[in-house]
């Protein structure tokens, strides 16, 4: 057996053994034998941490968790017609979830199955013999990634349990829902010491920028302004970032890790469907139709709200958003996401292998937290004069429709960001998403800006409590 298929079956253990319902996570430890030959050089230990980096695959999936609760459940997209379980994907932007919803189990399980192979890389490089500063820089990437994820689920479900070492069986039993300020406190933990250890460039890995800027927005979550602006700082004054020329220079198949980027999930176009590592954001985003050699998923469609939030002669709507598709002689209207379009990717069984990575993290981010931060609007008129469009505070701005500092950040992170996976989660942080999403027509109150824990995870251990409003 090659060191490949050890780390596999040391990683891939807890995944099939999950249908015995041992325990809440749906994990169970990997086997002391596998995990213990395997973790003993460095190279194991390189192989285990690009295993973990894998898991950004699923955490940001077109259709994972982050797309259908930031998408789904604020005010940017919709769906018409989508592949699979009408009546869970639907719940998503209606506000009916149901506590049987299979994907938020599913949502659920990659994020627990995600944090064992981050923690277990963890606990074996710190038992290594290996040397101190290639065991931080590895628990460095680690925490980082720790820290992201649990930020995402804290936001996604308030308490959860927080687990930050491979555990038992019985223990997991033991490990219910912490609260949320300890969640926060260990998110912040994390995400310090990867801005203490990471290096300040690494191409498909996690940085000091990266860091900061998840702090950032932590701390902004968290109502400390100052900090938040002490941790943005660090990435506004590094010369390695800045905004590219224009907006539709910022994404494609072949823009790859330009000076915007802050942290990007890499794919490679091509290969296979079985082994290849391709994006698949072009294919779930294209409408629900085999027009161009490949089924087109329907996931997120562009709504009209979305569409009619951008400023007359704003270049990002164009960049963004396509108004519909050719069929035969007739143009169907159906607006929809084109930022992750490569029209050169193979096709294959109904699939395209695209090019095109995700960012997680960029630079014009970090510009719209900043004045969100510090109050002032000169940041945010860095990302306007890039689209070309009146400054904030000036007699052409559109103050009208955005009398206050605050409105307008919120517009412009909307049209700037569109479909990158912000939007529900800005509106829970500044606390509109109940009367912007209500004024909206979505059935929407405070206990549900929190997904309902899963049914089997309370049957696996009925300690665990379940969240207001779904009971």
């Amino acid at each position: 057996m090659n060191k490949l298929h050890k780390l596999l079956l040391a990683l891939l253990l807890p995944v099939a053994l999950s249908g015995c319902k041992e325990s809440f996570l749906d994990l169970a430890p990997a086997s002391n034998t596998n995990a213990d030959n395997f973790y003993n050089t460095r190279e194991d230990i390189d192989l285990a941490v690009n295993a973990a980096y894998s898991t950004l695959y699923s955490v940001y999936d077109p259709e994972g968790p982050i797309s259908y609760t930031s998408e789904m459940m604020g005010d940017n997209t919709t769906l018409y017609i989508i592949a699979g379980n009408q009546t869970d994907k639907f719940a998503f932007k209606d506000y009916n979830l149901k506590t049987n919803n299979t994907l938020v189990y599913s949502f659920w399980q990659t994020f627990y199955r995600a944090m064992y192979n981050l923690n277990i890389v963890i606990e074996k490089v710190d038992q290594s013999s290996l040397d101190a500063s290639y065991k931080d820089q590895v628990k460095a990437q680690m925490s980082f990634l720790r820290g992201l994820y649990y930020f995402n689920m804290v936001r996604l479900w308030g308490d959860v349990p927080l687990v930050t070492k491979p555990l038992t069986v019985p223990e997991t039993y033991a490990t219910l829902r912490s609260p949320q300020a300890e969640v926060y406190n260990q998110i912040l933990t994390d995400l310090q010491f990867a801005a203490d250890k990471l290096p300040q460039t690494a191409v498909g890995r996690a940085t000091k920028g990266a860091a900061y800027t998840a702090l950032g927005e932590v701390y902004l979550t968290l109502k400390d302004k100052t900090k938040a602006a002490a941790a943005l700082m660090n990435v506004y004054n590094d010369s390695q970032y800045g905004l590219l020329s224009t907006y539709a220079s910022v994404f494609g198949p072949s823009v790859k890790n330009t000076k915007e980027s802050i942290f990007e999930i890499q794919y490679v176009g091509g290969g296979s469907i079985s082994n290849g590592t391709f994006s698949k954001y072009y294919r779930t985003y294209y409408p629900n139709v085999n027009l161009l050699g490949f089924d087109g998923v329907g996931m997120n469609q562009i709504s009209d709200d979305l569409y009619n939030e951008y400023e007359p002669g704003d270049p990002r709507r164009e960049a963004s958003i396509a108004l519909g598709f050719q069929n035969g002689a007739v143009f169907q209207s159906q607006k929809y996401p084109i930022k992750w379009t490569d029209l050169s990717g193979p096709k294959v069984s109904n699939t395209v292998l695209a090019n095109n990575n995700f960012m997680v993290y960029r630079y014009a981010d970090v510009l719209l937290m900043l004045s969100e931060a510090t109050e002032d609007p000169q940041y945010l008129n860095e990302v306007r004069a890039r689209a070309g469009l009146p400054l904030y505070g000036t007699p052409d701005y559109p103050s009208a429709l955005y009398p206050s500092l605050n409105l307008a950040i919120e517009h412009e992170r909307r049209v700037e960001l569109a479909i990158e996976f912000h939007r529900w989660f800005d509106l829970k942080r500044t606390e509109r998403a109940v009367p912007v999403l209500t004024a909206k027509g979505k059935n929407v109150t405070p206990e549900k800006l929190l997904l309902p824990v899963p049914d089997n995870v309370r049957i696996q251990n009925n300690a665990i409590t379940q969240n207001p409003g779904y009971n």
